[in-house]
């Protein structure tokens, strides 16, 4: 097998020194979608599991038809913390002056009010210990992580409390999901549950 030629190779596949930044994902050709950046370093989405595409859309869908009027409900966006991260939540909830252009490809960490991550197998230790302590550092009020536990889904919710600057959980919901910040939901996680199909004896 003969090495590939540098010029057939992606400019991203080595970084600048000190680095890639947030406005590099916005310049860079051909980057894979859904790239982050976590620490100046480019995250790849791995494929997503049946799970994980249900739970997004579920989040997305009920908390839209929930969420107040000035609030904008968005899945897989990413969010400006600072130079060197730029994560993408699967799901956000801004404030609906975040909301300048079609064109636009990113928030501003304070205009997101909440961040949910559905966690996969790749991206566990991201969403359990390095996203919250960004999203806290960032300010964003509310963190909701959501796991897969044999197919059924467990919800995890944070608040940030002011004084540490820290994440407090507030409840780790299972077949009912019943809270009223930042705004009144009332969930039933089963429907992420992937619908088994019938047999004929059934």
């Amino acid at each position: 097998m003969g090495v590939e030629p540098e010029a057939s190779k992606p400019s991203w596949v080595v970084p600048p020194e000190g680095g890639w930044t947030a406005d590099d994902l916005d310049r860079l050709p051909n980057l894979p979608p859904h790239t982050e950046l976590i620490d100046a370093s480019l995250v790849f989405a791995t494929p997503q599991t049946l799970f994980h595409s249900r739970a997004v859309g579920f989040f997305r869908r009920q908390l839209e038809s929930v969420s107040p009027q000035d609030l904008e409900v968005v899945a897989r966006f990413t969010i400006d913390i600072d130079r060197q991260n730029r994560p993408e939540p699967d799901v956000v909830v801004v404030r609906g002056d975040a909301i300048e252009r079609s064109e636009q490809t990113r928030f501003p960490a304070e205009s997101v009010l909440m961040a949910i991550e559905v966690v996969s197998t790749e991206s566990r230790t991201r969403d359990r210990e390095t996203k919250p302590v960004k999203y806290a550092r960032a300010k964003i009020p509310h963190y909701w992580r959501v796991e897969n536990n044999e197919g059924r889904a467990v919800v995890y919710v944070f608040e940030l409390e002011p004084a540490t600057g820290q994440y407090t959980s507030t409840g780790i919901f299972h077949d009912r999901m019943k809270v009223s910040v930042p705004f009144p939901v009332d969930l039933d996680l089963s429907q992420i549950t992937p619908r088994r199909r019938q047999t004929a004896e059934q």
